[in-house]
């Protein structure tokens, strides 16, 4: 159940539509208590508060009819505006850089601000009555439409200093890493022990004899992207059946329709039931997100990267920016416990196999990538290896920095091979010669 809210609530934050939806149920609400309030109200006292508009019929009407029109004229501008600067961050530093832009929370509210102010005034236009002789004019109401529009004044002036910094390429490339970190606090919450990190070798060392032979497949009902796995879920309906379930996918991978999701044994106990219930703990979608996909948020960081590589925008800078915020994310993922592949119930009973991304895996997502795409840029290189460098001294545990030193023979490797002078190859290999000490030195 915890799965399916954090999912539900993962594709409501990333819409426009959310918050400007809620603020329009609340200006609703709003606009009948104040009315009520101005039914109870003599219309002597608030024509003696001095701070509260004390027109007639017709200059309220007016009054409101302006402020109608034009916050809405101005809510299609910010909404085009909006559009503009999402079609510039596709092309600038990729589609999939929408999400976060989409998921801005100020966009979505200076959104949802002229909109409520639009129909809060249009509500209390309708209740207006009469001429100058025999009126109803809810002044208190009427005052408030009036501040809403001071108040969306001023969220304009916000709105046009936000958007230029949401596509300022240090800005979004530092929200995103961001975003990363708050990912790796969130999935792998616990801190570093003494012990060595889980590896795959003793994962299978522990599962039982004839697992992966006499076991049932769950086949997918549909294609798509794994977004989420309720574990939890799992968990008990293994114990519950008497089953090992055991993961085939993770989120963040595609399955084809027909495709085995997990596999359960043993056989004989798994029902039609219990194939149903297996699969209905997994979240489909057209695309990734990085609720429980870990590799999603850093491919956004690698993506900005890559872009900014290629020859059409040639921006090396940020490319380098991306690989320093990668090097927070390896030093912050490297103090962390990577969680165990091994669930077991309250009585010991091994009851779930999941597929964990470890460190290795981690690596290979941030680092790939960028060399393979900025093996022609010797200043890449060599900040890809300076920053292997910092992130060694940083490191507890020797099988991270052998993982580390593989990838900076690598990136070595490519990077004296596309170089075309002598002087770039030597001092490509000065610095892989420092990052190589610092990987090979023994952890603090």
């Amino acid at each position: 159940m915890k799965t399916f809210f954090s999912t539900t609530w993962e594709s409501l934050s990333s819409s426009y539509w959310f918050i400007p939806t809620i603020m329009s149920i609340l200006a609703t609400g709003l606009s009948f208590l104040t009315v009520h309030i101005d039914t109870l109200v003599n219309a002597k006292w608030a024509r003696a508060a001095g701070w509260i508009w004390a027109g007639g019929p017709e200059g309220a009407r007016s009054v409101l009819s302006t402020i109608a029109g034009s916050t809405i004229t101005v809510a299609g501008v910010v909404f085009s505006i909006t559009i503009v600067t999402l079609s510039l961050a596709s092309s600038q530093f990729g589609p999939r850089l929408l999400r976060n832009f989409m998921n801005d929370r100020a966009t979505q509210f200076v959104l949802g601000v002229f909109v409520s102010t639009f129909l809060y005034t249009l509500l209390i236009l309708r209740t207006i009555r009469g001429t100058d002789a025999t009126s109803f004019v809810p002044f208190l109401s009427v005052t408030s439409g009036i501040l809403f529009a001071v108040t969306s004044v001023g969220f304009l002036i916000f709105f046009i200093h936000h958007v230029p910094n949401t596509i300022l390429a240090e800005n979004l490339v530092g929200r995103v890493a961001e975003e990363l970190q708050a990912r790796v606090d969130r999935l792998y919450p616990d801190e570093l022990g003494d012990g060595p990190r889980e590896k795959k070798s003793d994962v299978e060392a522990r599962l039982p004899r004839g697992l992966a032979e006499e076991a049932k497949p769950i086949h997918s009902k549909k294609s798509g992207f794994v977004q989420a796995i309720d574990q939890e879920r799992l968990l008990q309906l293994a114990q519950r059946e008497g089953l090992i379930i055991q993961l085939c996918r993770r989120p963040g991978d595609f399955i084809a329709e027909e495709a085995a999701l997990a596999v359960a044994w043993p056989a004989d106990k798994v029902t039609e039931e219990v194939t149903d219930e297996c699969y209905d703990a997994f979240f489909f979608g057209w695309h990734r997100t990085p609720n429980q996909d870990i590799d999603y948020a850093i491919d956004q960081l690698v993506e900005v990267a890559v872009r900014a590589l290629s020859p059409g925008i040639n921006d090396p800078f940020t490319a380098m920016s991306c690989i320093e915020w990668l090097g927070v994310a390896l030093i912050k993922m490297g103090r962390r416990q990577i969680p165990s592949a091994l669930h077991y119930d309250e009585e010991n009973n091994l009851r779930l196999v999941i597929d964990v991304t470890d460190y290795a895996g981690i690596a290979a997502t941030a680092l790939n990538q960028i060399r393979q795409y900025g093996r022609g840029s010797a200043g890449v290189v060599i900040r890809l290896l300076d920053m292997l460098t910092r992130v060694a001294a940083e490191l507890q545990k020797a099988e991270d920095r052998e993982v580390l030193l593989g990838h900076a023979r690598a990136i070595r490797d490519d990077g004296v091979a596309a170089a075309k002078n002598e002087r770039d190859q030597r001092e490509i290999e000065d610095v892989f010669e420092r990052a190589r000490r610092a990987l090979s030195a023994s952890p603090r």
